[in-house]
This record gives structure tokens, sequence and C-alpha cells, in this order.
């Protein structure tokens, strides 16, 4: 069996009887006010430290929000206001996307006095460790989130020490990231981290990203920010477990069923066609899905053994 990534940044983790006080979660979230499977999640994990729902003034539901969650836990957010100041990529005027509340996470936490977040969509069920077993990739439910959230930070401190001050993010894999299994070597969890960071996002609030493109603004981010040297990273140890796209009301879905995935799709294109290709995934159901070619993406990453020694001039 392999060992854990974040084994490395759990072992210089201080460790605390419950979550730091800096570090909050953020799960964004619309209209889902009775549907708030993340927060499940949370609490069977046994993580112990700040959540906060963000909402916006246009969601029908902000009353319910706070019925059940309570007013102090719940942040609402001017939509019109972050809408003005967003690059949206488009002229629909579509108000019902993520990004807003994306872009509004890092002013919200530098308010809250913050130094790290950690934004969740509203719909994850689970979050598990995955590790190979022969040529089986299996998971493990996990006990103490606050451990692993402590290592994650950990871990972004170190992005943020070798990015120079650039942008940077990190998140969890998702299930997509493990299609193909583990007996290559190329495959992506044998690759163990991923330059791309996306829907379970870490972020440092001295580090604020800017989120484009009404539809797929996560991959749109990475690539972008990617290509001109900013850190974005996945670590695989750790899946993210959503339910299935769509099944939900609420959130992106009504856009995504209007649309289609094609639409989302072609605002990767746009911003990095020399990288970004429409494809087709295959699952249950056929649908449009964007494809990376790494190879043209991003820099590449060396090894220190490569570094050039520096000439003296004396």
């Amino acid at each position: 069996m392999q060992q854990c990534i974040l084994v490395l940044f759990m072992k210089d983790t201080e460790r605390r009887e419950t979550m730091r006080d800096d570090f909050a979660v953020f799960i964004l979230t619309h209209g889902r006010a009775d549907n708030m499977a993340t927060a499940k999640m949370l609490k069977k994990t046994n993580y112990t430290g700040k959540i906060y729902f963000i909402i916006d003034n246009e969601d029908e539901q902000a009353e319910r929000y706070r019925e059940l969650f309570g007013k102090e836990s719940v942040i609402e957010f001017d939509k019109q206001k972050a809408y003005d100041h967003t690059d949206t990529m488009d002229n629909f005027n579509n108000h019902s996307a993520i990004i807003y509340a994306r872009n509004e996470s890092f002013r919200i936490a530098k308010e809250l006095g913050l130094k790290y977040f950690l934004m969740l969509d509203d719909d994850y069920r689970d979050i598990h460790f995955r590790y190979r077993d022969g040529e089986k990739l299996k998971a493990k439910n996990i006990r103490n989130m606050d451990v692993i959230f402590e290592a994650m930070i950990h871990f972004l401190d170190v992005v943020k020490e070798v990015s120079g001050g650039g942008s940077c993010a990190i998140a969890f894999a998702q299930g997509g990231d493990f299609v193909g299994g583990v007996k290559k070597k190329s495959a992506n969890f044998n690759k163990r981290v991923l330059r791309k960071a996306m829907n379970s996002l870490f972020c440092r609030t001295d580090c604020p990203i800017e989120f484009r493109g009404t539809m797929n603004e996560d991959v749109t981010t990475y690539t972008t920010l990617g290509s001109r040297g900013n850190l974005f990273f996945t670590i695989c140890d750790i899946c993210v477990l959503q339910l299935p796209t769509q099944s939900l009301a609420g959130g992106m879905t009504e856009a995504y069923l209007e649309s289609g995935t094609y639409l989302k799709t072609f605002y990767s294109v746009m911003s990095m066609p020399s990288c970004i290709k429409v494809s087709m995934m295959y699952s249950k159901h056929r649908r449009v899905h964007h494809r990376i070619d790494w190879e043209t993406c991003v820099p590449k990453i060396l090894n220190p053994r490569y570094k050039k020694g520096v000439k003296s001039n004396a």
C-alpha cells in the first residue's frame, strides 16, 4: 500500500483539540436549504471548525437558511454588485452561477478575519481516503476531518512559499480523476498530485483569485492562471463524492439543464483554445466535456537536480 502524501504534512502539523480559529469552511449554496448534503457530511466526519453558508440576496430560501443554520452562520452577498465586477465571458446576464459566490468568498474571508478558507459546493455526500491495494483502488472513511484540513493548510502554505506570491489553491480529487484505474504508471492516482484545483478549493485570503466565466469557471481559471505560472494542485489521496450532476434542484442545475454541458465546455475552450478541446464523456449517458492537453497547458515543474549552476563573474 502506498503511503498517503498528506502524511508528510501531518507529521509537521500542530495537533489541536479543535480546528484552528483562522480557518472556515464556506459552503456555496443557492436554493437548497433543505438539501444540505455537505453540512451533514462535515458533521459525520467530526469537523469541529467554523462553517458559513454563502448565499446571495436573490435566493428565495434565504430565510429558510437562517432558520436552519442560524443568522450568524449565513452570509448574504449582493449578487448584482458581484455580477458587475465579474468577467462572465458572455452577455447573457445570467445570475444563476456559482462564480459570483467564488469571487465574493475572498472579500468575505477578509472581513471575517480569516487567513484560510475552504470553498465547498453544497452537494457532497462524502469525502474518502483513496488508496491502492494491488491493482485496485479502494476507499476508506475519514473519521477526523480536522487533521485532514490542517494537513491541507500546511501544504497550501508550502505552495504559497514556492509560488513567488502568485495565485494558488489546492483541492481534493474527484471521481473522474481516477478513470482508467491504477494499473498504468501514467494513471492519475499514481502521479499523486495533479496540476489543477477545482470544486473543493483550499485558499489563502492573501492570495485572491479572480474566477472567469459563467460556467466551468474553475477549469477556465486554473488553466488560464496555471499557464502563467500560478500553482494549482489536486491531492489524489483524498476524494470528494458528489451527488450525481443535475440530480438536485437549485444550484447550477437549471442552467445546465437548459443549455446542456456543450455550452459549459466552450467557456474553457474560448479561454484556452491552445490546450482545451471539446470531447465526449461516456458514462450512463453521453455528454460533451472538456479535454485538457497538459503538455501545452502549464509550465513544467522540474526536479531540482536539473537546476543549472550560477556562473560567477569573478
